[in-house]
């Protein structure tokens, strides 16, 4: 007995397309596997055949005289790419939330379609959404004044955001930078630390510095990957904006996955008004929950440095020591501030505050630990560096109740 074949990619697709075309969305949709997933770049990401069927009578009774065209397709084994062409009137519904404009649009784009069992399971679709949004009139005309105007406003905003959020990065030794972020007082540190052609981050800084962080590692080569000193979400900020592999050390990975230690903070123990608006900072701050790579632990070599793992503060903070400088970078191991008023201490090293310490006592001894070392500069997560005498600041940071 005689099978019947299967209808080709490149068949369903025309079928698909000529549906459209003729404005039927039931033939269109009698198409889609049940679990099949429509995917129009910045546009909508739907699941399965209702999905699909609600895009497209959004975008059929928004362009109500819309004319689909077939430019090409490509086919190659269940894949098959179609070249588009649409040109319509915005003049009916609403689109994507924009009240119709009445205005003529032409877009191009292009749909590739996965096809199995003679059914569509997948359409990746890319289009030129800029396009669109001028010829709607959503967005102002190329080289118009209303488009300079828009674009001076933009500018300004950004160097408004880049003065306020961070700094341009600093280079404090050899291999080793600084972007200092955070409003008024630009005292959240992130370092960017040679890493083979480009540069890793260590420490996370707070959300917003996340593409001043961007920016400086593409200048430098480009981030390779982020190393926490720890999860607190004034540290890990950045982390999950840069699009690379994060690492901390393996005491640190459910924290950093997870609330940042939160769940150990005694906001208690803070001063009033500090007690209510700590929290509400470090929501503002946090990036969120990060997915962990891999872990890094004590004695193991990063860029050059070998890892120092300082626990109190948080179970797994770590720093970062350098031999042949004997510079330490140590995250909150140590602090130069006052966490509370945001005051600066002149370079004088105190243990971190027991509101946001896992163990302050084991935090005490991490410092004489890192006071052995005897590292003659230290930079910590915030504000400025021991850079006179640093083991001898260290330890008596560590002796002072």
């Amino acid at each position: 007995m005689a099978t019947t074949a299967q209808p080709t990619a490149q068949d369903v697709a025309r079928r698909y397309f000529d549906a459209i075309a003729a404005r039927d969305i039931d033939q269109a949709v009698a198409l889609w596997a049940p679990d099949g997933h429509e995917h129009v770049r910045g546009v909508v990401d739907a699941q399965g055949p209702e999905g699909v069927r609600a895009f497209l009578y959004d975008m059929l009774n928004a362009f109500p005289d819309g004319r689909m065209e077939v430019v090409s397709l490509t086919a190659a084994e269940d894949r098959c790419a179609v070249q588009w062409r649409l040109r319509a009137t915005f003049a009916g519904e609403p689109f994507l939330g924009f009240e119709a404009t009445g205005a003529r649009v032409e877009l191009e784009g292009c749909d590739v379609l996965t096809v199995r069992d003679g059914r569509i399971v997948a359409n990746e679709a890319f289009t030129d959404g800029m396009t669109f949004a001028r010829q709607a009139g959503l967005f102002p005309e190329a080289g118009s004044r209303a488009e300079a105007g828009m674009q001076r406003a933009a500018n300004a905003r950004t160097r408004v955001l880049q003065h306020v959020h961070a700094a341009e990065p600093e280079k404090i030794a050899k291999g080793v930078w600084i972007v200092r972020g955070g409003f008024p007082a630009r005292t959240m540190n992130v370092y960017l630390i040679e890493d083979g052609d480009g540069v890793l981050v260590f420490d996370g800084g707070i959300r917003a510095m996340t593409n001043a962080v961007a920016a400086a590692g593409a200048q430098l080569g480009g981030i390779t990957r982020v190393v926490l000193g720890h999860s607190h979400a004034d540290h890990r900020g950045v982390a999950s904006g840069l699009g690379v592999p994060v690492l901390c050390h393996p005491d640190e990975v459910a924290d950093a996955e997870g609330d940042g230690g939160y769940h150990y903070f005694k906001f208690h123990k803070l001063d009033l008004p500090a007690r209510y608006a700590m929290p509400r900072l470090l929501r503002s701050w946090d990036g969120g929950p990060v997915k962990i790579a891999g872990t890094v632990e004590e004695g193991d070599d990063v860029a050059g440095f070998q890892v120092v793992h300082l626990p109190g503060h948080a179970p797994g903070l770590i720093g970062l020591f350098r031999e042949y400088d004997h510079l330490a970078i140590v995250s909150d191991a140590f602090y130069t501030i006052d966490p509370q008023t945001g005051r600066k201490g002149d370079g004088h090293a105190r243990v971190p505050h027991a509101a946001f310490n896992h163990d302050t006592e084991q935090a005490r001894r991490s410092l004489y630990k890192l006071a052995e070392l005897r590292p003659r500069r230290a930079w910590s997560g915030h504000a400025d560096p021991i850079s006179r005498e640093a083991a001898a600041a260290i330890e008596l940071a560590a002796a002072t109740t």
